[in-house]
């Protein structure tokens, strides 16, 4: 039985609040007083231009059912369970511009929030993903690849790991522009709009 979409689109907005909220639990501060503070408009509904916001971009919720990826992928997979394989996770993610700081090490201590990561052969984080469980769904946000294929190649190997922790729940989570266009060529369906404006 298929769930209607504005159900899905409800379960993805609170799924993804909740890993938000899981974030922010492990920040010592949020700055909101200069320019460069965001805020996702989880229905597109908002007009912020009045305060000084400005869109950064439109995305659209996703949903796919539950099951496993129909493109396989030969890279071994791991949740990350010490501070050292989250730091390790984090840089690799992060790539270089500065924000592996962001995932701290209490975020560990959430047991809905699972740090996936893709190894190379030689056991270099190369893709991953987080993966944010909720009581319907479970959320995927943060998909990288670092080597060539970009999210392409990330998906096999995340949708894996969420098939083997979480075989009967659905997938939810948002992307834009190209990335929403592979995330769909791995079976994922656009449910519904969402807005992220940036304070100017």
């Amino acid at each position: 039985m298929t769930m209607p979409k504005q159900f899905l689109v409800r379960a993805a907005v609170r799924n993804n609040a909740e890993w938000c909220a899981a974030m922010l639990r492990t920040a010592a501060r949020i700055d909101t007083s200069s320019p460069g503070a965001s805020v996702k408009d989880s229905f597109a509904d908002l007009d912020l231009t009045g305060i000084g916001f400005q869109v950064l971009f439109e995305a659209q919720w996703m949903h796919r059912q539950a099951g496993a990826p129909a493109v396989t992928s030969d890279l071994a997979w791991s949740v990350a369970g010490t501070p050292d394989t989250l730091h390790a996770w984090a840089c690799a993610w992060d790539d270089g511009d500065g924000n592996a700081g962001l995932l701290r090490p209490e975020l560990l201590e959430d047991p809905a929030t699972f740090v996936l990561a893709g190894h190379s052969p030689d056991g270099r984080v190369v893709v991953g993903a987080v993966a944010s469980r909720s009581d319907q769904v479970v959320g995927i946000s943060n998909v990288f690849a670092l080597d060539s294929g970009g999210p392409d190649a990330a998906w096999p190997v995340v949708l894996d790991a969420v098939h083997r922790l979480f075989p009967t729940l659905p997938v939810v989570g948002y992307e834009h522009g190209d990335d929403l266009e592979v995330a769909i060529c791995h079976g994922f369906e656009p449910i519904g709009p969402l807005r992220i404006w940036l304070l100017n």
